[in-house]
């Protein structure tokens, strides 16, 4: 579905892909009645986990979450090469409007880091290559916006995104991967729910530029 694409930021060739694919027909159903649908991504090496969050006005509800299981592929590159696969795929099937990804986490070993950069990269880059905007948030901010604690476990926050989004319980997957990247696009949509506030000025000049009223009128 094109609309939900900014024609505007779109490039010719990528505008003319998805007019000849007809991508408005292709759109899953369950995303056609909402006025917003977010992407969230767990990236991980040995499972990845997504979710998709359809808004309209202030109500957040489930459309669909689930993993991506890779351990099956030996070779690091062809789980890179699944990712990429499966991410567009699921991209061209829901058209989300933004992609919420949680950012990873530093840890002492330096080889799995690498891979799990890799693998948040080339989710990433799937995105991007549909135009859709990006949001990273750290597994503590996470955590916080989910349920009030950055300290808590992956078990609490499926339990409050299953309280909030009103998830029945043979509804919730086995894979707390999934639930993670519910939790990213649930952040996702609290954060930019919030009022965008003013920056401050750095200079005298600059304040009294932007507030004209405060100067008082020179004395004759």
């Amino acid at each position: 579905m094109v609309s939900r694409y900014n024609i505007r930021n779109l490039n010719f060739a990528n505008f003319l892909y998805y007019k000849l694919t007809n991508r408005k027909s292709a759109m899953d159903e369950s995303v056609k009645g909402f006025d917003r649908v977010i992407m969230g991504i767990d990236p991980g090496t040995n499972v990845m986990g997504y979710g998709i969050l359809g808004v309209n006005g202030k109500k957040p509800q489930v459309v669909v979450m689930g993993v991506i299981k890779l351990s099956k592929f030996e070779s690091h590159y062809l789980r890179l090469r699944r990712i990429f696969d499966r991410v567009t795929a699921l991209v061209d099937q829901y058209l989300p409007d933004e992609l919420a990804i949680e950012a990873p986490f530093f840890g002492k070993n330096v080889q799995s880091m690498l891979k799990l950069g890799r693998a948040q990269g080339v989710a990433m880059a799937a995105v991007l290559a549909r135009d859709i905007p990006i949001a990273e948030y750290a597994p503590l901010s996470i955590k916080q916006s989910v349920t009030g604690s950055g300290s808590a476990s992956k078990e609490q926050v499926a339990n409050m995104l299953k309280h909030i989004l009103h998830i029945p319980d043979e509804k919730m997957p086995s894979l707390l991967d999934a639930t993670d990247a519910l939790a990213a696009a649930l952040t996702h949509f609290y954060e930019s729910g919030k009022p965008k506030l003013a920056k401050g000025a750095t200079s005298w000049a600059q304040f009294l530029a932007q507030n004209p009223d405060r100067i008082a009128p020179r004395r004759k």
